[in-house]
């Protein structure tokens, strides 16, 4: 009987994991926006901090994207990193059409409005999902 318990637990626990997997493949979209910042004074803490507010309070009320990322260089050394960028978001949006839609959110032109005497230089890439 503890075999049958046991085996009937293993069974429930694999599939409730592979049903989350595909629920966050599919809540990740099919479109990814990556963009890098590069700050003006990077050092800066009030800037850093201002830049941080400006962003998280846009991106945590935009009605279209469905996951973020924001993040500073983690302290990888290998030839083909890039870790000299201040910030790196990462968005993901159900597809293009939600995606251009953030691009003239109210939201997005207030931080871009706000913050972009911050920053040098920003570098945005762009994918559509080819994993189906």
């Amino acid at each position: 009987m503890n075999k049958l318990i046991l085996t009937i637990i293993i069974i429930t626990s694999i599939s409730s994991c592979s049903s989350q997997n595909l629920t966050k493949k599919m809540e990740q979209g099919s479109f990814a926006h990556v963009v890098y910042f590069w700050l003006n004074n990077p050092e800066n803490q009030k800037e850093r901090a201002e830049f941080e507010k400006s962003l998280t309070t846009f991106i945590n009320n935009s009605e279209f994207i469905q996951t973020k990322h924001l993040g500073t260089p983690a302290a990888t050394d290998r030839g083909v990193i890039d870790n000299s960028y201040t910030y790196c978001l990462m968005l993901t949006f159900e597809n293009k059409e939600m995606q251009d839609k953030y691009q003239v959110e109210e939201g997005h032109l207030k931080f871009i409005e706000e913050s972009s005497k911050l920053w040098e230089k920003v570098v945005v890439y762009d994918s559509e999902n080819i994993l189906k």
